[in-house]
């Protein structure tokens, strides 16, 4: 236990000590005060740290975070089972040893059945309201880590997707400038041409690298344009085949992938026109696929990497499915994933942030509300059960406050923590992320 739980621990006994001392002490003398005070501290103390180190040892061995069902059990368990032995012990030692008011035989009789039960109570409701707090405070410091962990997350997904994106510009520019330089010597009018075709495509990867996912259509028709460019420059030297299904139009992936793609295949391979170099476009089950014959040229410096690693390191920011790379002696083929839709990315704008604070807010106020009936709880009904003993101790009618006021409190608790918008929100973000896993 931590110091400022002994010093808690200290200022309750002192307070137990002045209320039993003030109010049921017939000779209010120096000694019985310290005899009452010492009485306080030893049931204080005995079932205040008692209770700690269990909840202790269960805060190592059972995080309510991680195993939440099983310390909850645990918990309940050994609240009854340490709490009657702890005011067993405590009730001997006092009324047998300190004050010496009854002998073993008649402590363990049914005369002091009643006064044994009646602590028992006592301190099993102080002790549920203990670990109900111990959870709770588990579940704000959870709550809160998972939230940091997950815009650190967002941000660093963000800012590695941005700087992914931001590659594609000069990679682009300056491949197309190249060709452009090869033209302007072998071919002015074809040069021509190619720079108004040139800008028709970089008005597209201006218009399509700020966007996570796009059609398969939208990419089919930019590769075919493109390929007319690198047409003009090869020739007869490079072949293109597009055979990709319709059905695959409407969905997704990763935009200006499949012209990484073919600049990797012009830029690795060497294409004549007795070996011409033949690509090929097709949709295989659930991945569109571009292959092309193994023609691999003889590299002057080793590559940059930009183009295909850029695609993997999307893809992987987007979902789970992979992209994958075949090699033989005779091709290379690369197989990217089609999404059946788009990811559920949601930009918090001022009117969801105000949703969101009115929701927390409420929250909050549930949570609030069911301590102060938790608290309410366990001042009210120890009140009542003293005043019927004091009372009319034959007829004991407590048990009808209690039992009903115990029912409504663990269903209200239920209520805020268990069963509510949480489970449907968690219910609902695991069906969004399987649909974005397909």
């Amino acid at each position: 236990m931590k110091r400022k739980d002994l010093i808690l621990l200290l200022w309750v006994s002192l307070g137990t000590a002045m209320f039993f001392f003030l109010f049921f002490n017939a000779e209010k003398t120096f000694y019985n005060f310290l005899i009452t005070l010492l009485i306080s501290v030893m049931y204080s103390f005995v079932i205040g740290i008692g209770n700690g180190v269990i909840s202790d040892f269960l805060d190592r061995k059972f995080p309510w975070s991680e195993t939440t069902r099983t310390r909850g059990i645990l918990s309940i368990i050994s609240i009854i089972v340490s709490n009657f032995i702890l005011v067993y012990f405590c009730n001997y030692m006092n009324f047998v040893v300190i004050q010496k008011s009854a002998t073993a035989e008649v402590f363990f009789s049914n005369k002091y059945g009643l006064t044994n039960w009646f602590m028992i109570n006592i301190a099993l409701l102080i002790s549920a309201f203990l670990h109900a707090k111990g959870f709770v405070d588990e579940l704000k410091k959870t709550s809160k880590k998972e939230v940091v962990e997950q815009k650190l997350i967002a941000k660093s997904a963000n800012a590695q997707f941005e700087s992914l994106k931001n590659q594609l510009d000069p990679h682009f520019l300056f491949n197309s400038l190249n060709v452009l330089s090869s033209l302007i010597d072998e071919n002015p009018q074809q040069a021509q041409k190619f720079t108004s075709s040139m800008s028709k495509i970089y008005r597209y990867v201006l218009e399509q690298k700020d966007k996570e996912l796009v059609t398969v259509q939208d990419e089919i028709e930019f590769a075919k344009t493109y390929c007319e460019l690198l047409k003009t420059r090869f020739e007869d030297s490079v072949e293109f085949t597009f055979e990709v299904h319709k059905d695959d139009y409407r969905k997704y992936v990763v935009p200006l992938s499949l012209q990484l793609l073919l600049e990797n295949c012009i830029k690795h391979n060497f294409a004549t026109s007795s070996r011409p170099l033949t690509i090929k476009i097709f949709s295989d089950h659930d991945t569109l696929c571009i292959e092309n014959n193994l023609q691999v040229r003889e590299q002057i410096k080793e590559s940059s990497g930009i183009g295909l690693a850029n695609i993997v390191q999307r893809y992987s920011l987007l979902t789970k499915r992979n992209v994958f790379i075949e090699k033989s002696g005779d091709y290379f083929k690369v197989k990217l994933p089609v999404l059946v839709s788009k990811p559920n990315v949601v930009s918090i704008q001022p009117e969801d942030k105000d949703k969101a604070y009115e929701r927390a807010q409420k929250r909050v106020k549930e949570i609030k509300s069911f301590y102060a009936n938790l608290i309410s709880y366990c001042i009210v009904i120890p009140f009542l059960i003293l005043l019927n003993l004091l009372t009319n101790p034959k007829h004991i009618w407590f048990y009808f406050p209690m039992l009903g006021w115990g029912i409504g409190l663990a269903a209200h608790g239920v209520s805020v923590f268990a069963i509510g918008k949480n489970w449907e929100d968690r219910k609902i973000r695991e069906i969004l992320e399987k649909q974005n896993q397909q």
